[in-house]
C-alpha cells in the first residue's frame, strides 16, 4: 500500500469532529470513552480503498508553473463540449508559454492568451472556434448526493460526479456551483462566446451569483496554493498592467499524455458513500472542546472534499 499525505485543502478538516451516531468509536478500543466521536482524521484513517477514487487521466490537466504543478479535474458530465475543446487545446500545447494575466483579490485568477493589447490571437488549431453555452444540464441521469441543509442559491445542493453542484427538481436542471477552486471558461457578453481557451479559477469567497451564467469546466484538486498567492493585479478587475507581473505557464498537459512515472498519484474521497456523509456531518456539527455551539448547518462551498497524494 502506498503511503499517502493529505493535500493542504483536506488537512483543514483534520481537526473536525464527527457525530457519535454515525461514527462512534469502538468502546473495546477506548474503554470508558464510549461517547467520544471520531475525528475527521480518524474517519479518513479508517477508510477503505473503495472510499477513494482516482481521477481519469484523460480528464485531468497538469498545469506546470515555476513553483510546481497544479492538478485540475475536468467535468465532462457538466460541460462535455468545452471539456473536449480543452483536451484538444492541451494536446496541442496551446497554453505553453502563455501566462496567468489576472489576479483579482477575493475573486479569481485567469489565464490564457491575452490579446486585448492589439496582438494576434494564438490559433486554436483543431479546437472549435465556437461552442454553445453549457451553464446547466438536465438533472435526469445525473446521480446527485444531496446535502441536508437549505441553500440560498438553489433549491437543492450536493455533489454530482464528485463536484459541488446544485439542482432544481421543478425545472429539471443541474449545474456546478462556484466554490473555491472551481475552474470556469471565461466569456464575453454573449453567452456562447467561450471556447475554453481562457480559463479562470476561483480563489476567493464563493461567487455563487455566477452559477448558470458561465460554463464551469472542472476544479483544482491539488496546487491551489500556487494560484492563491499570485500577486494581485493593479489594473481594473485585477489585470496585471505590466507583462513582468504575469506568471508564466510552462505547460498544460493531459495526465494521460504524461508518462505514468511522472504523474501525480492523486486519490479523491468519493462523495457518494456513508463515509463522506460522516465527514460532512463532522463539519456541519463541530463538537470538539473549542466549539461551544454546533452550527447544525453547512454551506455547500464550505465542504472540502479530501484529497490525498501518494509519496
Amino acid at each position: 500500500m502506498h503511503r499517502t499525505r493529505f493535500h493542504a485543502a483536506a488537512l483543514s478538516a483534520a481537526l473536525l469532529i464527527a457525530t457519535s451516531a454515525a461514527t462512534a468509536t469502538d468502546p473495546a478500543d477506548n474503554p470508558g470513552d464510549e461517547a467520544r466521536p471520531r475525528t475527521t482524521q480518524e474517519l479518513l484513517d479508517a477508510s477503505s480503498a473503495t472510499d477513494w477514487r482516482r481521477p481519469d487521466p484523460a480528464n485531468t490537466l497538469y498545469m506546470e508553473l515555476e513553483g510546481g504543478r497544479v492538478v485540475i479535474e475536468l467535468a465532462p458530465d457538466f460541460a462535455p463540449r468545452h471539456v473536449a475543446n480543452i483536451r484538444t487545446l492541451a494536446k496541442q500545447g496551446f497554453w505553453d508559454g502563455l501566462t496567468i494575466y489576472r489576479s483579482q483579490d477575493n475573486f479569481v485568477v485567469q489565464f490564457g492568451d491575452l490579446t486585448d493589447e492589439g496582438g494576434t490571437p494564438k490559433p486554436l488549431g483543431d479546437a472549435k472556434p465556437a461552442l454553445p453555452a453549457e451553464f446547466s444540464r438536465p438533472a435526469a441521469g445525473l446521480p446527485f448526493h444531496r446535502l441536508p441543509d437549505p441553500d440560498g442559491w438553489a433549491p437543492e445542493t450536493g455533489f454530482a460526479a464528485g463536484f459541488p453542484a446544485a439542482r432544481d427538481p421543478a425545472g429539471g436542471q443541474a449545474w456546478m456551483a462556484h466554490c473555491y477552486g472551481t475552474v470556469g471558461a471565461g466569456r464575453g457578453a454573449a453567452p456562447d462566446s467561450s471556447t475554453g481557451a481562457e480559463l479562470y479559477v476561483v480563489i476567493g469567497q464563493s461567487p455563487r451569483q455566477l452559477d448558470r451564467n458561465i460554463t464551469q469546466v472542472g476544479r483544482v484538486l491539488h496546487g491551489m496554493e500556487l494560484l492563491s498567492v499570485v500577486p494581485r493585479g493593479t489594473g481594473p478587475l485585477g489585470f496585471h498592467e505590466q507583462p513582468a507581473q504575469r506568471v508564466s505557464i510552462r505547460s498544460v498537459r493531459l495526465a494521460s499524455e504524461v508518462p505514468a512515472a511522472e504523474r501525480t498519484d492523486i486519490q479523491v474521497l468519493r462523495t457518494d458513500t456513508p463515509l463522506f456523509d460522516a465527514v460532512v456531518e463532522s463539519r456541519r456539527n463541530r463538537r470538539d472542546g473549542w466549539y461551544l455551539q454546533p452550527a447544525g448547518h453547512i454551506d455547500l462551498c464550505n465542504i472540502t472534499v479530501p484529497v490525498r497524494v501518494a509519496d
